[in-house]
């Protein structure tokens, strides 16, 4: 089988593609079509568009995480094939409400289906993917095992020919997930020492800015860092209904979390980073 090493940007999955040689290094971007969030370097926005094959206006994510893919390619000396899905804005369209815990379509659309769609152009059969779950992770890894077959691999519903005039669907299978930070016995605190002083920047946090998985008081946090960005999420609520808001649950909305007081300054360590290569889902 040819071995995937999957990438998120942040310093888990990093160390991974610096530590664990693979077939392929692959890295999927969320992006998004509204220019209140354009990424503010002209030249690496072309650098982007020209890896992605399609135009790069801007990620919900932090801008660092461009920079951080950029240094690491360097850094590991090895190509990062880059891919990304339908924008945020497309995906929420399609579905007609936002995503929420249980109804996770934004992973699926923005990070699994991208990376599906490159497996098929470039491999097509099944392969093994290394993932960054670390050695303390050992439940989200069985989490992630008890999805699997009973050929150990993971599944995905996709179009396989036609039908007359309809498309004809299947199930295809087509990852097998590898964990070798837990094979290792690899911690964070492992992780944080090998990158100190390497020349690969990294964002404060990694994934999407407003991701409905953070905590409220983090939001209120993100809003200050990149209130453009918090902004954008706080816009797409509420659009078919006033419970439409990104913490249903909790019937809270992000506009009521700006309005908030500023908090006692958080420390990094409060909140758990999205960090394995598979958006934490």
């Amino acid at each position: 089988m040819k071995l995937i090493n999957c990438l998120s940007g942040g310093k888990t999955s990093s160390y991974i593609a610096a530590n664990y040689k693979a077939d392929y290094n692959v890295f999927s971007l969320v992006r998004t079509d509204d220019k209140k969030c354009l990424f503010p370097d002209a030249k690496i926005r072309q650098i982007v568009s020209d890896k992605l094959g399609i135009e790069f206006i801007g990620t919900l994510e932090d801008d660092m995480i461009i920079y951080t893919m950029l240094d690491l390619e360097q850094y590991v000396g090895n190509k990062i094939d880059w891919v990304t899905g339908k924008t945020f804005e497309n995906v929420l369209n399609s579905a007609g409400t936002l995503p929420d815990p249980l109804r996770r379509f934004c992973t699926t659309q923005m990070k699994l289906v991208p990376m599906f769609k490159w497996w098929q152009r470039n491999i097509n059969k099944p392969a093994k993917f290394n993932l960054g779950f670390r050695a303390n992770e050992k439940r989200r890894a069985k989490r992630t095992l008890e999805k699997t077959n009973k050929n150990g691999l993971l599944e995905m519903k996709a179009i396989v020919g036609k039908r007359k005039t309809q498309n004809k669907w299947g199930i295809i299978e087509w990852q097998k997930p590898v964990f070798p930070l837990i094979k290792d016995n690899i911690f964070k605190d492992t992780i944080v020492e090998f990158w100190k002083n390497k020349p690969v920047r990294f964002a404060w946090m990694n994934n999407c800015v407003g991701c409905f998985h953070k905590h409220p008081l983090l939001i209120k946090k993100m809003h200050n860092k990149f209130p453009n960005k918090i902004e954008w999420f706080a816009s797409k609520e509420k659009i078919k209904h006033e419970k439409d808001v990104w913490y249903k649950s909790k019937n809270l909305s992000f506009n009521d979390i700006i309005k908030w007081d500023n908090q006692t300054e958080l420390f990094d360590d409060d909140f758990n980073e999205c960090d394995s290569g598979y958006c934490g889902l």
